[in-house]
Formats: structure tokens, sequence, C-alpha cells
């Protein structure tokens, strides 16, 4: 295997155009990291949501119970 660039220098710079295929490895690895993350912060905010709904469903039972109970006859 022969390296292509005589170094590393060479290398990024690449006949002028590394600026530009960095900058495309720049982009791409970002929206990897986005893909990636983006449904994992999903999920979490989908949870707290659900743990929010599930208290205000128990508050709500627990009110229910406390009028049914006050409703009833001694």
């Amino acid at each position: 295997m022969q390296f292509q660039f005589e170094s590393l220098a060479a290398f990024l710079h690449m006949d002028g155009h590394g600026p530009f295929v960095w900058a495309a490895y720049g982009v791409t690895f970002l929206a990897l990291a986005a893909m990636a993350l983006q449904p994992r912060l999903q999920r979490r905010r989908l949870k707290k949501e659900l743990e929010r709904q599930q208290r205000i469903e128990a508050r709500r039972r627990a009110v229910e119970g406390r009028q049914s109970k006050a409703a009833e006859p001694a």
C-alpha cells in the first residue's frame, strides 16, 4: 500500500480541495451525531410527559375518591 501524499500537511491540504473535503466530513459527522442523538432526546421527553400524565391521573383519582367518600351518607 502506498500513501498518495508526501506529508500530513499535503494530505490535509489535498491539492486545494482539503477545506471542502474536511467540511463535508464535518457536516456528515454532525448529521450522523444529530440522527443518533435525536431519538434519545425524544424518548426522554416522551418519558417525562408520560410520567407527568400519570401523576395528573393519580391526583385526579385521589380527588374523585375523596369526593365519593364525602358524598356517601354516614
